[in-house]
Formats: C-alpha cells, structure tokens, sequence
C-alpha cells in the first residue's frame, strides 16, 4: 500500500442511474475468502483513491459481511451492487434478502443476474415467475434501485443483446481484454453490445481486465480463479487500455495483491497503449485467452 496520497480514479456517469460511479468499481470477490483483518488494508485503498462504487455477489464468499462491517455508517457513501445465481422468482428473492441482511443494509443500488449465459437459465429467469419478475418487485418495493445483468464466456455478448431486447437492464457486465477482443466473432458482439448500451445509455462495466490465463500448475490456493499479469508496466496498459471509452468501468481483480496496482494505474495520465506494445505484453508474457466458446464456458 502506497504511503502518499494517491490521486483519485476518476468518475463518471453509471448509465442512466445518476450516479458519478468512479472507473474502477471494487470487485468485491476479493474479499471472499479474507478475513476482516486481510480485508482492511483493500478498503483502506477503496477510500484513498476515491472509489465509491462496490461490486459484490452472494456467492462471493464472506465478501458481503465484509463489506458489511466497513459500511456501517456510511452506506451513503457507496453505490452498492450484488448479484444473485438464482433463476427462479421466490430463490432470487430470498437470495437478495438474504444478501440485504448480509450487508447490513436496506437496499442495494443495483442487483445483476449472475452469469446468465445459458438458454435454458435465460429462459426461466425471463419467463413467468421467474428471477427477472421478482426482482422488479423488489424494486417497486424499495429493496433495490436498478438490475442488471452479468457474465462470462465468448457467447455473452450476444446474450446480453438477448437479454436487452427482452428487459431494459440497466447495467451489463462482461469480459474485456485485448486478447479477447483479438477473437473476430466475439469482438463483433462485443462492439454490438457496446452500440447498443450507448444509444440506450446502459450501464457497461468490464471484467478480466488483466487476466493473463489459466492456471498453469495443478492444485488450488490460488485467490483467483485464473492467473493474472504481475508486471506492473503491462498490467498499467491494460488498465489504461480498458478506461481509454468513457462508456466503460473497470471492475477490479479477485487477486486482492493487484488492487493497488490496478487504482493507481486508473487514476493516473499514462498515454493510451499502442497495439503493438499491447501485443508484445501479450507475447512476452503468455498471456491466452481464459474461454473457448466450449468446456471452458462455465465458471
């Protein structure tokens, strides 16, 4: 953690919320697996560098108690988004209760169906009594704000497009990252996706920022669930790469030891990466794709 004080990430509009959220929000997966005491020295980066915009899930863990424990007294100070797996009306909403509670809050700002990727899961989440229609009742109600809609894998794109056309989501969540973006087919939904959110003014916010690839060595104990870029310089490209279209918000890395990194590389003036520069990152450092548009849909 930096001892001077830092510079503060920039903002801007989240969509059509009204909220100046600022362009690193914090990926609250983070947290997941931390302790209160591992968790403090990442919120305490959250407050120097200005980020107000904090991204959790009800599957991440303990994240939302520890979120919970900070935002005492000052939930006013957040926007606050979670998410829930859950496809079927009464499941989605006792999740969002059960996450409220978890938080320790009233409502959240935002709630995302999480990964809805699959038809099977989009169709009963959209269709009658399903997640879709009980959290629009939880908005009518006060328990949220705005929905959203969230992802992962090469098809997302396009099914977020799906999913605007059948509900006006306010936000959208998928993965960005030159090398993604390398793919034809997934860059063409990808700039779809993105016409579409800034001519009805949805929300866009990134994942993957600066994934590097699959873990490599067999076993766990790893924080996140693929191997990110350490190299300071070309994870500062990407950042830079990511944040260059106003239109975009980057959500921070599950790898708790990459937040300082990520912040600072936000809230600084370094010039928009080259694609040559972003491809010898690429090159130098193996950096692969994390899908496949098959078996390694599903996370």
């Amino acid at each position: 953690m930096t001892t001077s004080s830092p510079r503060r990430v920039p903002t801007a509009p989240f969509g059509r919320t009204g909220h100046d959220s600022s362009r690193v929000i914090f990926g609250g997966a983070a947290l997941g697996s931390l302790t209160d005491e591992q968790s403090a020295p990442l919120l305490e980066l959250v407050d120097a560098y200005g980020v107000n915009h904090l991204d959790t899930a009800a599957s991440y863990g303990d994240s939302e108690l520890r979120l919970a424990r900070w935002l005492e007294g000052r939930r006013d100070d957040f926007f606050l988004a979670t998410k829930t797996g859950e496809r079927t009306g009464p499941a989605a909403r006792a999740e969002l209760e059960r996450s409220l509670e978890r938080l320790g809050v009233d409502h959240v700002d935002l709630v995302q169906l999480h990964n809805l990727v699959e038809d099977d899961e989009w169709e009963v989440a959209h269709g009658p009594g399903g997640a879709l229609e009980a959290l629009l009742a939880a908005r009518d109600e006060g328990l949220t704000r705005f929905i959203g809609v969230t992802g992962h894998g090469l098809r997302i794109a396009g099914m977020h497009r799906r999913s605007l056309e059948r509900h006006d989501y306010d936000s959208v969540l998928f993965p960005y990252n030159p090398v993604l973006l390398r793919d034809p087919d997934y860059r063409r939904e990808v700039e779809a996706l993105l016409a579409t959110c800034a001519e009805r003014n949805v929300a866009v916010q990134t994942i993957k920022a600066v994934a590097r690839r699959r873990w490599q060595e067999p076993g766990g104990g790893h924080l996140s669930w693929y191997e990110p870029i350490h190299d300071p310089d070309a994870l500062a490209r990407c950042v830079r790469w990511v944040l260059a279209e106003p239109q975009r918000f980057l959500n921070s890395s599950s790898e708790p030891s990459l937040l300082a990194a990520i912040l600072e590389a936000a809230s600084g003036d370094g010039p928009l990466p080259a694609d040559a520069e972003l491809a010898a990152d690429a090159d130098r450092l193996g950096v692969e794709p994390l899908f496949d548009g098959a078996e390694l849909e599903r996370i």
